[in-house]
């Protein structure tokens, strides 16, 4: 086996981890799970009150820590992060995109300036991630990121139109890296689509709808999206659907775009006739929450497995109807 290829393969204990957004959500529930291999973290987040309490977590759990408050808008912020996790250890073996915010809301009546802060945030967060790492990478000659992109990546969200301009953004963005990279073969890019996971991003929201929103069921664990980012750690893949609500989603959209846009639209639309009114809001847009910082938002009773797992069934029942529907549908057409 050859050098570079035993650097890839090192035990995680071995290896620095950076993970942004980490502070809540999926970035928190990665933090564990990689504290948990005693892997050597460097977490970063606008929350330095909230980081430090992950910090606190992961060490209890056998981790070894530090914490670098970022806004990964900043690309001198980010690459700072970069420099500080290099000499943490010595070097940088993987590098988690994961920083993330959401804005709902018709286009128009949410502020432009919500809407730049969406995409600087989701898609300039991620680019200046993999500016400022890539350097690393390319003079030790491997590395790899783990961009946690989302199914928005590939299905347009109704009243989330910067979100899905973010998310369709960064896959092209790391796809077209993924070519680029192509001679520098012990350096990977791996890009994950999960659903709507249990965290508190919709309870972060910039909300411009004027009701209460939350995620359509099913809503999927984090901690699994988590052990999915140390599976790439040790084995990396260019893509990967983190649930079975993904490919279903996927699937009806890529048969029938047309039918799939108009479904969710209507969805929505009747939802937001019966939610609970609410104040219109910003959110975490331009600065942290100080609520509702842990892994789980609580979309899930207790974020119980067994509710989990019977949302999970139930909602990949319906989308496979969904999905079946249009397949027959355009077969009668033909």
């Amino acid at each position: 086996m050859s050098s570079l290829k035993t650097a890839i393969k090192k035990p995680l204990a071995q290896k620095t981890i950076v993970i942004t957004g980490a502070s809540s959500g999926a970035g928190r529930a990665a933090a564990m799970r990689f504290a948990a291999q005693h892997a050597n973290l460097v977490l970063a987040s606008r929350n330095t009150e909230e980081l430090e309490e992950v910090a606190r977590e992961c060490e209890d759990l056998g981790g070894t820590m530090l914490t670098v408050p970022t806004d990964v808008s900043k690309q001198e912020e980010v690459r700072e992060l970069a420099q500080k996790a290099v000499k943490f250890i010595g070097g940088i073996d993987v590098w988690i995109n994961n920083a993330g915010v959401l804005a709902a809301g018709a286009f128009t009546d949410t502020p432009m300036s919500v809407h730049e802060q969406v995409i600087k945030t989701n898609l300039l967060g991620y680019m200046n991630g993999a500016h400022a790492v890539l350097p690393y990478f390319k003079k030790q000659g491997y590395g790899i990121i783990i961009n946690n992109i989302s199914v928005g990546g590939f299905l347009p969200v109704p009243y989330g139109s910067s979100y899905t301009a973010s998310k369709f953004g960064l896959r092209g963005f790391f796809e077209a890296l993924q070519s680029e990279l192509l001679p520098f073969e012990e350096i990977y890019v791996c890009n994950m689509y999960p659903c709507f996971l249990d965290t508190p991003g919709m309870q972060h929201a910039a909300n411009y709808t004027g009701v209460y929103i939350k995620p359509a069921p099913p809503v999927f664990d984090p901690l699994h999206l988590a052990d999915v980012m140390v599976k790439l750690a040790q084995h990396p893949r260019n893509a990967i659907n983190t649930d079975s609500g993904t490919p279903l989603l996927r699937l009806a959209y890529g048969l029938a775009p047309s039918l799939t846009r108009k479904i969710m639209e209507k969805v929505i639309r009747t939802y937001f006739k019966t939610a609970p009114a609410i104040q219109q809001t910003d959110g975490n847009i331009f600065m942290t929450a100080d609520y509702g910082n842990a892994v789980y938002g609580g979309w899930n009773p207790q974020a119980d497995a067994s509710t989990r797992k019977r949302n999970l069934l139930q909602g990949a029942f319906a989308a496979g109807i969904v999905a079946t529907g249009i397949i027959l549908l355009k077969t009668r057409r033909q």
